[in-house]
């Protein structure tokens, strides 16, 4: 629509221009016209070569002769020049006003200019709200009439909060003869890709209200008073609905704990701003209004606290990862106009965990590509296995020729290293795959090891972690010699120190800090900053030490493994079991 409205202008430009090119034309062709001397014209008179005489406004004089021939001549404005011809017998003709073709080229130049002006002017002002104004859609008038809560799985908490505030749009007299108020905010906080954004989609296709989602970046702007004059310009337009629902996403884009005093930079006044009004918004609302924000969120600590405080967002709603009941819904939902063969859906939920919903999508997509890949008439558990190990790891190379026995040997010895210290250490955790074929992500090989579902882990189950993360090194040391360790450790030790340092800092578990959080502790965490290395590092030392003795005690069966997977390159949890048993 704006760009056809730009394209508007075009047209008195093109008929400004018209109206120049007619009259500069009809000026050449005036300029063209021979011209004579005044006295020239008194000769002619005198011969009486002259048959008529034209008389305007203008300084010159049209004379036209007998043979056809005109000219121009200097009018003398004289009050018995008319006179003088009439009495030689010349005609005379008097044009007081200026030809047709020249008044209306005159008229349409003069309104193409002002049409010209009065949409530049226009398209300024127009520019300008633009940029307060935000284009948004309301989501309640989609054409998919089918979409709602019962089209999400899993997360059955959070949808009944939510539920209870459709209802409350829906039926408010029900909850005002109890005294109940609506609330004004819902925010729902997460780990990426659990499901927050599906949620307020399903709100949209229940609610039958306006609904309006926009994301936190749509308020942020370089100039400031932007982001408030859209918060402002959005709000506007939901009041003038009655009942409406308005969805932010990633909010902490402008709800970041705003800065003070000193801490105060001029980069954040816009933010500020912004986050300013959408705090007055809110607590500007009526109560009979029916207005309710839902935001959502990765990080609800960087929130400010006004904004989270009863009267704002009066609902935390945690979205959390799936359990295994939650993960077989919502397989089954993804799985509902697919074609799938023999496929147990419990299985698959059992192998998944720690997956979010964004996860599972993708698992069961990857399956059905490979589904089509391959021709097949159905998924079958093939193709959930291979699409499980490309979500966790990457796709397998093809072209693997170009490797190294040396280094096949020394990926073996690795691997098999991860597989023994987590079957030995962690044994309600299921090693289901142990291989050596490089993938598209990077890694040399990878062990694939189930967690068992846990609500909380153990300082004992973190160490034993960190030393299955640690067996890979300890196996080559083990068996290659010191000298002969590889870089292949790299990711295993940015995860055993990250884990290391979380336990000492952040869960309480360590000596140095004791129950103290680093990360709470302000200007005087830096005091800490030696001693809590030095803590990291022996306790992965002794962790390290203790893993080298349990493969020294078991190296036959670490034998064993590497061999097998240097030979098959791919071992699964029934083949591996039969090994070490």
């Amino acid at each position: 629509m704006n760009k056809i409205k730009n394209k508007f202008i075009l047209i008195p430009i093109v008929t400004a221009v018209l109206s120049l090119c007619t009259l500069g034309f009809f000026s050449l062709q005036t300029k063209s016209n021979l011209s004579k001397e005044y006295t020239s014209f008194l000769s002619d008179i005198s011969v009486d070569t002259v048959s008529k005489v034209v008389i305007n406004k203008s300084a010159n004089l049209t004379v036209f002769l007998k043979d056809g021939t005109k000219y121009i001549t200097d009018n003398p404005n004289t009050s018995t020049l008319k006179e003088d011809l009439l009495l030689k017998n010349i005609q005379v003709l008097d044009e007081n006003t200026e030809p047709l073709t020249k008044t209306v080229s005159s008229s349409i130049l003069v309104i193409s200019i002002f049409a010209i002006v009065f949409m530049t002017l226009n398209k300024g002002r127009s520019g300008a709200s633009s940029m307060t104004n935000l284009d948004v859609q309301d989501f309640s008038e989609d054409n998919n009439k089918n979409f709602g809560f019962h089209t999400v799985a899993g997360n059955e908490e959070a949808k009944e909060s939510l539920m209870e505030v459709v209802d409350f749009l829906k039926n408010p007299d029900k909850y005002t003869k109890y005294g109940a108020r609506m609330p004004k905010g819902v925010i729902l906080y997460g780990a990426p890709g659990t499901g927050k954004t599906l949620l307020a989609k399903a709100v949209a296709g229940e609610a039958k209200v306006p609904f309006y989602a926009l994301s936190g970046s749509d308020f942020v702007q370089v100039y400031v008073g932007v982001g408030a004059a859209r918060i402002r310009s959005l709000f506007k337009k939901a009041k003038a609905k009655g009942k409406a629902v308005i969805f932010i996403d990633e909010i902490d884009a402008i709800g970041k704990t705003r800065a003070s005093g000193a801490q105060s930079q001029g980069g954040n006044d816009e933010r500020d701003q912004t986050l300013n009004a959408l705090l007055t918004e809110m607590s500007g609302f009526a109560e009979q209004e029916g207005i309710v924000v839902i935001a959502a969120t990765n990080r609800l600590d960087t929130l400010d606290p006004a904004l989270l405080r009863p009267g704002r967002f009066d609902r935390h709603v945690e979205i959390s990862l799936p359990d295994i009941k939650a993960r077989e819904k919502i397989i089954s939902l993804y799985l509902e106009n697919k074609p799938c063969g023999a496929l147990n859906v419990y299985n698959i939920a059992k192998k998944t965990v720690y997956f979010s919903g964004a996860k599972l999508e993708n698992l069961i997509n990857e399956a059905a590509i490979l589904a089509a890949k391959d021709n097949a008439d159905t998924i079958n558990n093939e193709h959930i296995n291979s699409a499980y190990s490309i979500v966790l790891a990457g796709n397998e190379k093809k072209d693997r020729d170009h490797l190294l026995y040396e280094d096949k040997l020394l990926t073996s010895y690795h691997e098999a290293g991860h597989a023994l210290i987590s079957l030995l250490k962690l044994p309600e955790d299921n090693v289901s795959k142990i291989t050596i074929i490089p993938t598209t992500k990077g890694a040399g090989g990878y062990t694939i090891t189930i967690p068992k579902d846990r609500s909380y882990q153990r300082a004992d189950y973190l160490k034993n972690k960190i030393m299955v993360l640690l067996g890979g090194r300890a196996s080559e040391e083990l068996h290659f010699g010191k000298e002969k360790i590889s870089t292949g450790a790299q990711g295993d030790i940015t995860q055993t120190t990250e884990m290391a340092m979380a336990m000492i800092t952040e869960y309480g578990m360590g000596e140095t800090l004791g129950l103290l959080k680093l990360s709470s502790l302000g200007s005087l965490a830096s005091s800490y900053g030696n001693p809590v290395v030095e803590e990291c590092r022996e306790l992965i030392n002794s962790l390290y030490t203790e893993t080298l003795e349990i493969l020294q005690n078991n190296k036959s069966i670490l034998d064993k493994l590497a061999t097998a997977l240097l030979e098959k390159e791919t071992l699964e949890d029934d083949e591996i079991l039969s090994l070490v048993s």
